[in-house]
């Protein structure tokens, strides 16, 4: 089933600018999708419109096969969880754990449920012992794990993330896409970063108001047009891959991640005992 099914949909801004036009895209149930494209390509629009928060002003929105409209849109949203781009938009409680408590409470859960989930979801955001912090004088990485938790708490069907490595350190980076990897539900990360889409994701949605591309991530890196015409530029290591390929002469599928571009070293230039 399509948990996400969009129908040449299309979204006005309220002065009349289009944000998004013509969009054909379903998301099937466990897919995990990396959302990609320049500024200003309409990436967090879309995700709004997926999380039922905007009305498509043209086109047909489905979550979990119901078609969203104003009377349907607020059942709709408990199958969504949205992270937003800045945590400090999201969390809002004077403490952890009445924030990450927040959803399931207004869900009308009883006390223990409420107890059981925000227990689960900060075990697995790693945010453990922060129950009594103020949520406002954590780091920014600290920030988008309690806002995880929230959406985790809430249990939703599809998690919809902006950004969410973006402004991180290295290791918050790392910490938060182990925290992802984990995850089950189905998936759509608006990302800059195509390092972290080729590691969390299993196909790529290029967004430039309309879909420039719509498929597996091997397509897109040979796909020089869109490429340039959305802006994005390679992890380093798969440019030194492309590099490598023309200067060598060699021929193998692009790499998606390091692991893929140190197996086609070793297929392509192996030491045999002779020390070089």
């Amino acid at each position: 089933m399509d948990v996400l099914r969009l129908e040449r949909v299309g979204y006005r801004y309220p002065d009349g600018r289009a944000a998004l036009e013509d969009l054909n895209i379903s998301i099937r149930a466990g897919d995990r999708v990396a959302l990609v494209g320049p500024n200003g390509a309409g990436k967090s629009t879309l995700l709004h419109l997926m999380a039922g928060l905007y009305l498509p002003s043209t086109g047909k929105l489905s979550i979990m096969g119901v078609e969203v409209t104003r009377r349907s849109a607020e059942a709709a949203r408990r199958h969504v969880g949205l992270l937003f781009q800045d945590p400090d938009d999201q969390i809002f409680m004077p403490s952890v754990w009445e924030d990450v408590a927040f959803g399931p409470m207004n869900y009308g859960l009883g006390e223990s449920e409420v107890k059981q989930r925000v227990q689960e979801a900060m075990h697995m955001t790693g945010i453990e012992g922060f129950e009594e912090r103020v949520p406002h004088r954590l780091s920014l990485g600290e920030k988008k794990r309690v806002a995880m938790a929230g959406l985790l708490a809430m249990s939703p069907d599809i998690l919809l993330l902006d950004e969410p490595t973006a402004n991180l350190d290295p290791q918050g980076r790392r910490d938060f896409v182990d925290v992802l990897d984990r995850r089950k539900e189905t998936i759509v990360i608006a990302t800059h970063d195509l390092a972290v889409a080729f590691h969390l994701a299993d196909k790529v949605l290029v967004l430039k108001r309309s879909v420039l591309y719509d498929g597996g991530f091997a397509g897109l890196v040979q796909n020089e047009a869109v490429l340039q015409e959305a802006r994005l530029e390679l992890p380093s290591f798969s440019r030194l891959m492309q590099s490598w390929a023309k200067e060598t002469g060699k021929s193998f599928r692009p790499p998606l991640t390091v692991q893929e571009a140190l197996e086609v070293l070793r297929n392509n230039y192996c030491c045999r005992g002779d020390g070089h």
